[in-house]
């Protein structure tokens, strides 16, 4: 109930603003007995009546404070009881409990008791915990934590107390569980690989080696086709030389040997141990250097089951998050292959942009989007030293590297960037040179 008219001598005041009715009725009482006097009343008489209604209420608030203090230590003990009843307390807690009960203390004291019993228990030495705000003078925080630094084993008039304590907290079952060391496996499982990106170094496409799911494979409805990992794979040229495993009901099997079926959304039904075995068997006889696993889910646990039958290589990598990113995961893969008759460089290319546009360096190159090209597409050129157009480099095939790159989209321009680096980064500077001297 809200009181619209302000009346701090009417209870019904009070009470509609949270207090009990007894401080309700008390509140309202010191308003009747010093009312507020009138404006034009002197000043002096208008200080004292307010002093007096001050001095009348402070036995008041001051019972208040006391209630909500000990409504909050009764909580406080209440829910540790509960805890303690269901077993989810550990060794201090309990310890927090027998402050109060064999000692009397309130939940503050019974805090330091705990941590003097709790340093004696686990072999911590003597230290009182002063730092710790509260309102129980310095000197009653200290007694309580001694007292429970010696329940709890501690003796510090012994010199060898510290040590003495510690061992027995070794030798003493479940006292402090040891951390969860984490388990180490001959070879990182597939689901803790790093997702691609431009630090690795290019391979070949016939040492390649990707894994992907048959529910990425042969998407035969037209508006799924963007989707269909399978065609963005053989979008590339060369990829084809590259060992394509798909995992399905039956398990893995080489894109060869692939065999689209209706998708079942059940659990593979493949053992581990066929599955280790179809693994084995589609990449015997390959040198591998890059693998790629884009798996999710149940999938991915399969096969980190039989991880053993993956081949340990240079750069091991996995898709993951949304099918948007894995599928810019898989392009930012496949970007990194090259033919052999191809050379690529190796590194990490530094991304940024400027005011007319992106930019990407490797070595001594630096590529940057110029603008639109002349007719359709944008324009990509690319630069060596002090902004010197890199003419006059050739390829592994001997033909000479254009400095200027067309892209047909914007949507291309960092995946052709990067490839134009790699193969500026790996090409030969001598036709650059002599075309220097010739000059």
């Amino acid at each position: 109930m809200i009181v619209d008219d302000f009346n701090s001598a009417d209870p019904r005041t009070w009470l509609a603003r949270g207090r009990t009715p007894e401080q309700a009725e008390a509140l309202a009482a010191s308003w009747r007995d010093f009312p507020d006097l009138p404006h034009d009343a002197p000043l002096a008489d208008r200080q004292a009546r307010s002093r007096a209604r001050v001095i009348a209420t402070r036995p008041i608030f001051e019972a208040m404070r006391v209630q909500a203090e000990a409504e909050r230590q009764a909580r406080n003990f209440a829910f540790l009881e509960n805890q303690a009843r269901e077993g989810k307390v550990n060794d201090r807690d309990l310890a927090i409990l027998r402050g109060r009960d064999d000692h009397g203390y309130d939940w503050d004291v019974a805090n330091r008791y705990a941590d003097g019993w709790y340093a004696a228990h686990v072999g911590w030495p003597h230290s009182y915990p002063d730092g710790i705000p509260s309102e129980v003078p310095l000197q009653v925080r200290r007694a309580a934590y001694d007292q429970g630094f010696t329940d709890g084993g501690g003796d510090r008039t012994d010199l060898f107390d510290a040590a003495r304590r510690t061992n027995l907290a070794q030798l003493r079952q479940n006292n402090m569980p040891p951390p969860a060391l984490p388990v180490v496996t001959a070879r990182p499982l597939p689901s803790s690989w790093p997702k691609p990106g431009d630090e690795a170094r290019p391979a070949r496409w016939s040492r390649r080696l990707i894994i992907l799911s048959d529910e990425d494979v042969s998407l035969e409805a037209p508006e799924r086709a963007k989707w269909d990992f399978l065609r963005i794979i053989r979008e590339r040229q060369g990829a084809d030389e590259m060992a394509i495993i798909v995992l399905s009901n039956d398990g893995f099997a080489t894109i060869e040997r692939f065999l689209p079926q209706a998708m079942r959304h059940s659990r593979r039904q493949v053992s581990h141990a066929d599955a280790a075995a179809q693994l084995r068997a589609a990449i015997m006889g390959r040198n591998i250097e890059d693998v790629l696993i884009a798996l999710q889910g149940d999938d991915l646990h399969l096969l980190d089951a039989v991880a053993g039958a993956l081949p340990l290589c240079r750069t091991m990598e996995r898709t993951r998050n949304t099918k948007l990113q894995q599928r810019a995961h898989l392009r930012a893969w496949l970007d990194r292959g090259y033919g052999s008759d191809e050379n690529m460089a190796a590194g990490h290319i530094r991304w940024g942009k400027l005011i007319h546009g992106l930019t990407g360096k490797l070595g001594e190159f630096t590529a940057r989007h110029i603008g639109a090209a002349p007719g359709r597409g944008h324009l990509i050129r690319v630069y060596v030293g002090d902004d010197r157009p890199a003419t006059g480099y050739a390829g592994a095939d001997g033909v000479q590297l254009p400095h200027d790159v067309v892209v047909s989209s914007k949507a291309k321009l960092r995946s052709e960037m990067a490839a134009t680096l790699r193969r500026f980064g790996a090409a030969t500077p001598l036709m650059a040179l002599s075309g220097r001297d010739a000059g």
